[in-house]
């Protein structure tokens, strides 16, 4: 029990660490802002008529924007109750406006990467005859995703993070020619020195070693020595979107993907960043239930293009990329299946992720099921989901028994109502908190990443996954999921009905969520 305790100590200190210097930031640059626009008001009755016309104004250009109802919802409220408070935050967070220059960035990437992806075309064609309807989903990938199909690869599926880390390290210790790392979260301790030490000694062979992580994900985690210990090693080091004193109007889009790309030949990714508590060295929240994919084989090259255009986009430094992405003869051990690595980006208008999981939901005809460790969701998502339950398909989403954050917990379990309403069946994982990120449907199609079923992952956050079809790592998708079930309690009657004021608490909960 000390044990125990000493550890969700070291968990709050490190949540905290993570989110402090950002929200401190924030808060002096809306404080400031807010104080002078007040400043300002307080001398003049003009000042004042023009801030409430702009907040009007503003909310009829939020209206008229393509963005999901869910999300525009609370921005709109806030800026008409608060007309002043409301205009500040949204610019700073949630307007496209003031990120107009780093949306041209990463758009000047995607012109320069466009076109280093060739779809196969006997590939495609080939899913086409065995299933059109399947076909279709990987077409939107493809099409609006800008991600191929490849078939004539191998994908090992890992329902245990710390099997998957094992698997990495091996493959970490056969690179020849590099190695490319991206993760939202590293923790300087035991799980990445595994790591670290292998890195350091290719490096030191003359493997090219880079690795790039989110500023706020790792805040706590890490110390202002950690690039010069890292760099010191060999190893190229980039960090994403750094919270810094100045203006931040980038603050809200966060990597969020988790991924190695080992010579071009190998590539990880999954639910788990390279911290110990993703592989239960330490246990704040319970055992952590984590989940984790192999690709090996010609869609690798999806893995390499995704790091290459995230890395430029903070530097432009490749004046090449060809070398990176050369596509090696591989003779894969299973003879069949298809595979599309794809990734999603809050800085274009495509929700590829959310619609992805859609896409799957419209093609179900069995089963539907669902594991992720927070459930903040879109009207169309939750119609989705209650659609396919009515129509006789067996939805089920699996969700934490234990929170790591007890508001987005709240407004996790503020969604239950609705969708067991339209028979959709809920499980809480009792040993702990379930982190991974994936789907199974119909036992034909799953998908294995980083993106989890709420708005912040779905519309704010740099994202990456894996969508499979007719692959032996589907069937054991569905078998992790046949295993896990026992050790969830099924919560769906307990939320059936509610009284009528947990019924407005929960309406105010949905109302926030979008902004969590």
């Amino acid at each position: 029990m000390s044990s125990s305790r000493s550890e969700q100590k070291s968990a709050v200190k490190n949540n905290i660490g993570k989110a402090f210097i950002g929200i401190v930031a924030l808060t002096i640059q809306v404080v400031c802002i807010y104080l002078v626009a007040q400043w300002l008001s307080a001398w003049s009755t003009v000042i004042t008529a023009l801030v409430d016309v702009a907040a009007v104004l503003l909310v009829l250009f939020l209206y008229g924007q393509r963005a999901n109802a869910a999300y525009k919802m609370p921005w709109i409220i806030l800026i008409l109750a608060f007309p002043l408070l409301g205009v500040v935050l949204y610019l700073l967070l949630g307007s496209h406006l003031t990120t107009s220059g780093v949306r041209r960035q990463f758009a000047a990437m995607e012109r320069k990467y466009a076109g280093s992806l060739v779809q196969d075309e006997e590939a495609f064609k080939a899913l086409e005859e065995q299933n059109l309807a399947i076909a279709n989903q990987f077409r939107y990938v493809r099409d609006f995703g800008r991600y191929p199909v490849w078939r004539g690869c191998d994908v090992t599926y890992y329902g245990d993070a710390s099997k998957a880390l094992d698997a990495q390290i091996e493959e970490l210790k056969r690179a020849e020619r590099f190695i490319f790392m991206e993760y939202f979260a590293i923790e300087d301790k035991e799980a990445f020195s595994r790591v670290l030490e292998v890195l350091a000694e290719r490096a030191a062979a003359g493997v090219e070693v880079r690795m790039f992580y989110d500023d706020v994900g790792s805040v706590g985690f890490i110390n202002h020595k950690f690039l010069d210990k890292v760099r010191g090693l060999g190893i190229q080091c980039r960090v994403f979107n750094a919270v810094t004193p100045a203006l931040m109007i980038f603050v809200n889009n966060r990597d969020h993907r988790k991924m190695t790309i080992i010579d071009g030949k190998a590539a990880f990714t999954g639910g788990y960043n390279l911290a110990n508590e993703y592989f239960n060295i330490t246990s704040p929240y319970g055992h952590w239930k984590d989940a984790g994919v192999r690709v090996k084989g010609p869609a690798v090259r999806n893995f390499t293009e995704m790091f290459l255009q995230m890395w430029d986009s903070m530097r432009e430094t490749d004046v090449s990329i060809d070398r990176y992405l050369t596509q090696y003869p591989y003779e894969p051990e299973e003879q069949r299946g298809f595979v599309a690595p794809f990734a999603d980006s809050p800085l274009d208008d495509e929700s590829t992720g959310e619609n992805v999981y859609m896409n799957e939901l419209k093609c179900a005809e069995r089963y539907a099921w669902f594991m992720t460790p927070y459930l903040i969701l879109t009207d169309e998502f939750s119609r989705e989901l209650r659609t396919a339950a009515k129509r006789g398909v067996d939805v089920r989403i699996i969700t934490p028994g234990i929170p790591d954050k007890r508001l987005v917990y709240a407004a996790t379990r503020s969604y239950y109502q609705q969708l067991v309403a339209g028979g959709v069946r809920i499980y809480e994982y009792t040993p702990g908190f379930c982190h991974s990120k994936l789907s199974v449907i119909d036992g034909e199609t799953a998908t294995v990443g980083t993106i989890n079923l709420d708005m912040r992952s779905l519309y704010l956050h740099f994202e990456d996954g894996v969508l499979l079809y007719d692959c032996q790592a589907v069937a054991d998708v569905k078998a992790d999921l046949d295993e896990t079930l026992p050790q969830c309690r099924e919560v769906t009657d307990k939320y059936r009905t509610a009284h009528w004021y947990v019924n407005f608490y929960r309406a105010v909960l949905r109302l926030i969520a979008p902004l969590l």
